[in-house]
């Protein structure tokens, strides 16, 4: 028997981010048998999925000690030399670029085939990273994009191969609802209220100001509206502030990190995202194929998923009150409410994260077998 195909999925950090949340989905349903699959990254202080992955039969590698960040390109040819993976799959972009720079200069017979995939749009990336990435991406035996938008933010030259590859979700984990009353009085909403759930850390890119002074109009406007917010990151305090300023008070809770947030989605009403760029958000899917009606900022991948007046309603981004609008709308209009509701769960469905992990287990098998 073949001895199984070794893949090494390359990210920046291992923190509780979209990307990082696509590799222990893909690490549950992926082919153990047929692929030995292992992970490493740069950054060690972020490790919240290092476990989730360990515990689906995935090794995580940190390739650079606290204090030692620089020196972590070196310590990927150590490991790369000493592994000899068949397949590294790239998933971070500035860790990408240095990668492949790092590949030349190992030995022929030592040299991985590269695969990568882009989860953002290029605009988002800094110029140094565009251009490395564009500068190198030949060496990549197979690229993906996560949306249609990701591929297009692409310069021309470096679109072509690139396949649009939707990362799905683990449809297993969509909350069956048995919980959502006893849930919805923990989050202290009341039978009439209408619960709007965001799940996005707390970054620059996540809109949340936006998405708070939108809450403090539409808060105004129609009292059963209740919000609230799942996440973490470095903008966390700023994002409480901001909340105090608006005296926003308990109708928006800040939970902070949440490991059920599929149980959370069951929970809630609509779905609520006002981001200024993204690439296909998980957060997204899992709520889609939880039956949720979607108010969101028309960015990234996000209308691929979502057509506005369908699935939900899609508005320009950095705009509060078109937000906030929206989000009344829907509270006051059950009817539509629960039509969107019925369309986002059945386009939901079509999120397999399954689908996603076969096409990315064919193109790992036919590489190592043009190495062997």
């Amino acid at each position: 028997m073949d001895r199984p195909v070794r893949v090494l999925w390359l990210i920046k950090g291992l923190g509780a981010g979209g990307a990082e949340r696509l590799l222990v989905s893909a690490a549950r349903v992926g082919d153990h048998e047929r692929f030995r699959y292992e992970a490493a990254y740069v950054l060690p202080h972020k490790t919240a999925l290092v476990a989730d992955l360990e515990a689906n039969g995935v090794p995580s590698h940190c390739l650079v000690g606290e204090g030692r960040p620089r020196w972590w390109p070196w310590a990927l040819r150590r490991h790369l030399l000493r592994e000899r993976y068949d397949v590294v799959h790239l998933h971070s972009p500035l860790v990408a670029g240095v990668t492949r720079l790092v590949v030349r200069t190992l030995p022929r017979d030592a040299r991985p085939a590269l695969v990568s995939t882009e989860h953002n749009a290029w605009d988002s990336y800094s110029r140094p990273t565009r251009f490395l990435n564009a500068s190198l991406h030949r060496s990549d035996r197979r690229r993906w994009a996560v949306s249609t938008r990701v591929r297009e933010s692409m310069w021309p030259r470096q679109r072509d191969g690139v396949d649009v590859l939707v990362h799905g979700i683990v449809l297993d984990d969509v909350s069956t609802g048995a919980d959502r009353e006893a849930l919805r009085r923990e989050l202290g909403a009341g039978p009439d209220d209408v619960v709007a759930v965001t799940v996005a850390n707390f970054r620059h890119e996540k809109g949340y100001p936006d998405l708070l002074h939108a809450a403090a109009v539409a808060f105004a406007e129609e009292p059963r509206l209740r919000l609230v917010i799942v996440g973490q990151g470095p903008l966390e305090d700023e994002v409480r502030r901001l909340h105090a300023e608006l005296e926003l008070g308990e109708r928006c809770r800040i939970e902070g990190y949440r490991d059920d947030v599929m149980r959370l989605l069951g929970a809630a009403d609509v779905f609520v995202m006002a981001s200024h760029y993204e690439g296909f958000p998980i957060a997204l899917m899992e709520a889609m194929a939880s039956g949720l009606p979607v108010v969101a900022t028309r960015v990234g991948g996000i209308p691929d998923a979502v057509t506005d007046g369908q699935e939900g309603l899609l508005l320009e981004p950095r705009d509060p009150h078109a937000l906030a609008a929206a989000l009344v709308d829907l509270t006051r209009d059950p009817g539509r409410r629960q039509a969107m509701a019925a369309r986002a769960r059945a386009r939901g469905q079509g999120f397999d994260v399954r689908t996603a992990v076969a096409a990315t287990e064919t193109a790992y098998a036919e590489l190592a077998a043009a190495r062997r």
